[in-house]
């Protein structure tokens, strides 16, 4: 449990994203803070953390905008308790492949894991929906094209190490989204 202190009438200064599909825990990630805001000022945030109460109100299992709304309606308190579990923003999924003919049970699009299969050797991995791949076996993919991260997917076997993170906080380090703080 931390408490982060503002102003009365402050917002807390954060940009908050799904954990996506497959997630141990379904809640909200801080993907971004303002520079001088009361989230950045309390020292105690970094993004990635997952939030899991405010105020003793559970966020987990609520949908975006639930939580989204929960976080506005603080602007009038001064001492917010936050509780959360400290996760880097990026995640290491490792998939076990024996063999080509197994099927790696996920979908790819222009980086974005869209489709996940249930039981599949991608889920017991911890590969999430919603997530941007950064990383195959230590080679960036970020500026890779689509085409050859399924290439290069398709014929991986044995341990296949991915990095991953949240699709849109990866826009908004990459400059492609405008965060919007609450």
């Amino acid at each position: 449990k931390l408490y982060v202190e503002k102003q009365k009438g402050e917002s807390l200064g954060v940009v908050i994203v799904e954990s996506g599909w497959g997630s141990i825990l379904p809640t909200v990630i801080l993907a971004s803070m303002l520079n001088s805001g009361p989230a950045a000022r309390s020292g105690k945030l970094s993004v990635g953390d997952q939030i899991m109460s405010i105020n003793d109100t559970s966020l987990v299992g609520l949908p975006l905008a639930t939580c989204q709304s929960i976080i506005k309606g603080l602007k009038n308190q001064v001492k917010v308790k936050l509780s959360i579990v400290s996760c880097p923003p990026v995640t290491t999924v490792l998939i076990k492949r024996p063999d080509l003919k197994y099927q790696l049970g996920f979908s790819v699009q222009n980086g974005i894991i869209c489709s996940l299969m249930r039981g599949g050797i991608a889920e017991r991995g911890g590969v999430r929906v919603g997530h941007r791949i950064i990383e195959i076996n230590g080679q960036s993919v970020v500026a890779m094209a689509h085409e050859k991260i399924v290439q290069t997917l398709s014929v991986s076997v044995g341990e296949i190490n991915m990095k991953t993170m949240p699709a849109v906080m990866f826009r908004l380090l990459t400059g492609q989204e405008t965060p919007v703080y609450i």
